[in-house]
């Protein structure tokens, strides 16, 4: 799968059937998101990553420093079964896993979802890697990617059937923005990929390229 080009193909398809109303409050937002700084506040190329142990979707738990131990980590945050963005993504890398793979590195996926909420995304889009329930948002705070939802978006969310306080156990609207790490062996993050744009997303093939350079 490219994963660029199908994302293109879902906007532009999103454009033809979401009212103009409701996508000019969901670019409002955005823009409004990015206007905060939240993407120069949060983890960088460069900086150590924040260890974390989080419940998988098997039931198991994982930790960061565990799965380094092994080699590289591919870090994916989404935000949760109910976006079809994000199922692309999933998708996309689960496609690439076997080459992830054979370059020495581990792909985790983390979201706000509850771990029963997460097993849905694993079991949805027949994903073999590490789903990850970061529920109560700790890593995702950690790593500088949490922020409210605008009232205005949250009834955008209500209209489309969306509701977060089901999705992530929480009695708030809080989302990661996307983001994807690859973070070398020794914790430094070595490539990052963060952005208020739902809609934008690392391609696998720049990660693949970035672990091919990491192994010399």
């Amino acid at each position: 799968m490219n994963l660029t080009k199908t994302l293109a193909e879902m906007i532009t398809g999103s454009a033809k059937r979401i009212p103009p109303e409701t996508l000019q409050v969901m670019n409002k937002a955005i823009s409004d998101l990015a206007a905060t700084g939240i993407v120069g506040a949060a983890l960088a190329t460069g900086v150590k990553a924040p260890d974390f142990t989080l419940k998988s979707a098997n039931g198991g738990m994982v930790s960061l420093s565990g799965s380094l131990a092994k080699g590289p980590v591919v870090l994916v945050f989404y935000r949760g079964a109910w976006c079809p963005y994000c199922n692309i993504e999933l998708r996309a890398y689960q496609e690439a896993l076997s080459r992830i793979n054979e370059l020495g590195a581990t792909l985790v996926a983390v979201s706000p979802q509850t771990a029963d909420n997460s097993l849905t995304s694993k079991e949805k889009n027949e994903l073999t890697f590490d789903v990850l329930s970061d529920a109560g948002f700790a890593v995702s705070d950690a790593y500088g990617l949490t922020f409210e939802l605008p009232d205005s978006l949250v009834e955008v969310y209500k209209k489309f059937g969306i509701s977060l306080v089901e999705s992530n156990g929480a009695d708030d609207w809080r989302l990661p923005i996307a983001a994807t790490f690859v973070i070398a062996q020794d914790g430094t993050v070595v490539l990052d990929s963060v952005d208020v744009d739902y809609k934008v997303r690392l391609d696998p093939e720049e990660v693949i390229a970035c672990l091919e350079k990491l192994r010399g």
